[in-house]
């Protein structure tokens, strides 16, 4: 009898998390984010501005994981919001196909997801796009600017990559035949926090990482232009449930001010500030509303203390 006893309380343990999640909390917003630190950057950015401009409480739930449960958090109503990259939600959400488009992306991903009851908002100005990055000495050596410069080299280099860009469909196996490329050998499958460790120690010769990896910041690494176009737009967007803004439309535009302000160049130097810097995430985020006029410091009182795990910056990805 103590055994069925405990198998019900077992079953009744998910439903019970979703509903604690769900409970009212009218004036009380809840910023959600993915498990690296460019998602509690961007989320801090959201939290800060919506404080700041409408007044509502918000508590931040960060580092939840991947895309799926983020997703899955926003529908089951346990966050309000998070930030969203438009390829992601294409290929891994919706399932679809890539799409060099950023415009084509964009408009299918916010229509899609108005299904879900979900609305996406302008993006915030990046696009974190896989960047195939090489070390700046080899690409003054061999006078490479581009994937395809690279193709002739490629033969005498190894590539490091993460398992996500090893596995999706718009990783590997179609970057390979887009630009024609071989390698010295396979590639080498590593965390990808290592990623550029690796390449400055001459582990490998050639990685994946993201357009706006703070370690691109440092001057020791070039990007090479996708000049095929072969990866898909990754847009940063917030993505809020509808209810959310039918409650609070003044949320709306709180995150309209933040519509185009946030470039590669921006992330790239807040991702570096709090893995290369060890900056406090909360602090680096206030700091660039503050350059860009968007914050008022007399809106943050009463705010949630985040959840972050400072301990976790050394992880990267999207």
């Amino acid at each position: 009898m103590n055994e069925m006893r405990r198998w019900i309380l077992l079953a009744f343990v998910p439903a019970i998390f979703v509903l604690f999640g769900c409970v009212n909390r009218r004036n009380t917003i809840v910023v959600g984010s993915k498990n690296f630190p460019e998602q509690a950057i961007l989320g801090e950015i959201l939290a800060q501005r919506i404080e700041a401009q409408t007044g509502l409480r918000v508590e931040r739930r960060f580092y939840l994981s991947g895309t799926y449960i983020c997703h899955q958090a926003l529908l089951a109503g346990r966050i309000d919001m998070y930030v969203e990259y438009t390829g992601t939600a294409l290929t891994a959400i919706l399932k679809e196909m890539p799409n060099s488009d950023p415009h084509v992306v964009f408009n299918l991903v916010h229509d899609s997801y108005a299904h879900f009851g979900l609305i996406v908002e302008p993006p915030l100005g990046f696009n974190d796009s896989f960047a195939i990055v090489v070390r700046e000495d080899d690409a003054r050596r061999y006078g490479v600017h581009t994937i395809s410069d690279a193709a002739e080299y490629t033969p005498l280099w190894r590539p490091g990559f993460g398992y996500e860009f090893q596995e999706r469909p718009d990783g590997y196996d179609g970057l390979v035949k887009a630009y024609g490329l071989k390698f010295a050998a396979a590639p080498r499958i590593m965390d990808l926090g290592l990623l550029y460790r690796a390449l400055l120690a001459r582990q490998v010769d050639i990685v994946a990482g993201n357009a706006t990896d703070g370690q691109l910041v440092t001057g020791a690494f070039t990007v090479l232009t996708d000049d095929k176009h072969y990866f898909p737009p990754y847009q940063a967007v917030p993505v809020v449930r509808s209810e959310v803004l039918q409650q609070h439309p003044e949320i709306a535009n709180a995150l309209v001010g933040l519509s185009g302000k946030i470039s590669d160049k921006d992330m790239q130097e807040m991702n570096y500030e709090v893995i290369g810097e060890h900056k406090d995430t909360a602090s680096v985020a206030r700091e660039f509303l503050r350059a860009l006029h968007l914050n008022n410091a007399s809106a943050l009182r009463g705010a949630v203390p985040s959840k972050t795990n400072r301990g976790r910056a050394s992880g990267v990805g999207r």
